[in-house]
């Protein structure tokens, strides 16, 4: 599922306690998603990453984002994905799977011990995590559990337009979704945008992203355009209904008057963006759309062809609540930067203030000094 290029070690810290993945000479500790152990014995007992999401209770691509993330940390692939067979563990998966079981072997020589009754205390009141729907994203892959560990807050991938909808019913703090913000494509009005109100809704900038035509290594092709796509009949890879950037192909289709239906591969679809790129990188496709990191990731031709800016979504009446301040001093941090700025076609657009919903689709403001509230 995914390219790696490092070596690691997984470690339980004791019986009890979550997997810890540590650098081959046993320094750091970031703590491994506690999901994949649960989908990853799920696959083992049924055999589809479609029932043992089913099984974990994850939804599909969440699952598999979770499985994709663990396997690009460890440095280590975990599932097999074919055509046919559905999905198998690999060797060092079900090395992973059995030491497990074996650490949690270990609780029954734990004796039992007898409580004495006392007077219950009451346990305070924790402040529930900051609930965050958002379109996949390289970048927030690689933020997202050390956010949850170490900010509390709760990151969900879905499409952009998924996320928006999950935010609008109340089932996230904040959605994560993408614009274009430059060319032709900036004039139109965007359909993510009409789903918000300038009056309720703020924005908060996060970066910007070059996305693309993503092609074999040397453009063999001379491809210059998504119109040349279409002309050349190469089989394409897509991305999936809903996200932002298959919203964003289409309208470039239409702008260029391709039918989709035309293009061999336009029902071939892929959750995120490194899938897009890997799935050319291996001969299965011609050509895709998608960010330049992933085409980079993959030593892999790249056409610019529009900048995108990923936004947060909030209510304006949280807004000032602590946790939103601590999220925004969050994307304003060093330690955000740092993943950021190395990324092919990134541009950390992080500004103080949130920009009203009407304005999203007009080019970015310049940055300026950054003062975010501090944590609190």
């Amino acid at each position: 599922m995914a390219k790696y290029a490092k070596t690691s070690q997984l470690r339980r810290l004791s019986a009890l306690s979550a997997w810890v993945l540590r650098d081959a000479d046993g320094e750091g500790g970031q703590v491994v998603d506690a999901r994949v152990l649960p989908l990853l014995r799920a696959i083992a007992k049924l055999g589809t990453l479609v029932a043992a999401a089913s099984a974990a209770g994850v939804p599909y691509r969440t699952a598999w984002a979770v499985l994709e993330q663990a396997e690009e940390e460890i440095g280590a692939p975990l599932v097999e994905l074919t055509r046919g067979r559905g999905a198998l563990l690999t060797a060092f998966a079900k090395r992973w799977l059995a030491a497990d079981a074996e650490a949690l072997g270990a609780l029954a020589d734990v004796p039992a011990l007898d409580a004495q009754p006392v007077r219950a205390r009451v346990a305070p009141k924790t402040a529930p995590p900051l609930r965050i729907a958002a379109s996949h994203d390289i970048a927030l892959a690689q933020l997202r559990d050390r956010w949850r560990v170490a900010h509390d807050v709760a990151l969900e991938f879905h499409g952009s337009a998924e996320s928006l909808d999950a935010w609008r019913a109340g089932q996230a703090d904040l959605a994560g979704f993408h614009v274009t913000v430059d060319g032709n494509a900036a004039q139109e009005r965007d359909p993510l945008l009409a789903r918000l109100d300038p009056a309720r809704d703020a924005l908060l900038p996060f970066i910007s992203r070059m996305q693309g035509l993503i092609l074999p290594r040397g453009n063999p092709r001379r491809v210059k355009s998504v119109a040349d796509v279409a002309a050349k009949h190469l089989t394409i890879v897509n991305r999936q209904p809903g996200s932002g950037t298959r919203i964003l192909f289409d309208r470039l289709l239409a702008r260029a008057g391709v039918d989709p239906a035309s293009l061999p591969g336009y029902t071939n679809e892929e959750f995120t963006h490194a899938a897009v790129a890997a799935t050319i990188a291996a001969g299965k496709a011609e050509a895709g759309f998608g960010i330049q990191a992933a085409a980079a990731q993959f030593g892999l031709a790249f056409v610019p062809v529009v900048s995108e800016r990923y936004l947060f979504a909030c209510r304006r009446r949280i807004l000032d609540t602590p946790r939103v301040v601590a999220f925004r001093a969050l994307l304003a941090s060093a330690a955000t930067r740092a993943v950021v700025r190395p990324l092919p076609g990134y541009v950390i657009e992080v500004t103080d203030e949130p920009a009203a919903a009407a304005a999203a689709r007009g080019a970015p403001k310049p940055r300026r000094r950054i003062t975010v509230p501090p944590l609190r």
